[in-house]
């Protein structure tokens, strides 16, 4: 686990390969991300912030989520017309959505299945990116 200095460090690194500052709003909504891992969208992330920085407005938080997008701190996760959730989970993995309650869950892939499913493209097409999502409900509990 890294120690919030290391955080701010490696978020500082990653924005400025990307030929961009760290400033506090980029910070405290990276650091929102990373520390409830729930795949929270824009207004959730804006809800989030007002304690912290009341003055934030809504634009300044979608431009800091696109950034961290952007330079590869983060990712969109979309479902079919609902808003976009971020996901600080870099590794990869697939998503399942509970359409019941709108909670989104973080799933282990076994190792090499994303190899294996880029295998079963046509000749000559290559895929830079795989993205698995399940939709469904919960199970009731026995």
């Amino acid at each position: 686990m890294l120690s919030n200095t290391e955080k701010s460090e490696m978020l500082a690194q990653r924005l400025s390969d990307c030929g961009l500052r760290s400033t506090p709003q980029r910070e405290v909504i990276y650091s929102v991300l990373l520390k409830q891992r729930d795949h929270p969208t824009a207004e959730e992330v804006f809800a989030r912030v007002r304690p912290e920085m009341p003055m934030m407005s809504l634009a300044t938080v979608y431009n800091c989520l696109e950034t961290l997008v952007q330079c590869d701190l983060v990712r969109a996760v979309n479902f079919e017309r609902s808003p976009t959730r971020y996901c600080p989970n870099l590794c990869p993995h697939a998503h399942f959505h509970d359409e019941a309650v709108g909670s989104t869950h973080d799933i282990d892939l076994p190792e090499g299945l994303l190899e294996q499913l880029k295998s079963i493209l046509p000749a000559g097409f290559t895929a830079d990116s795989v993205e698995i999502i399940f939709r469904g409900r919960a199970a009731p509990k026995a």
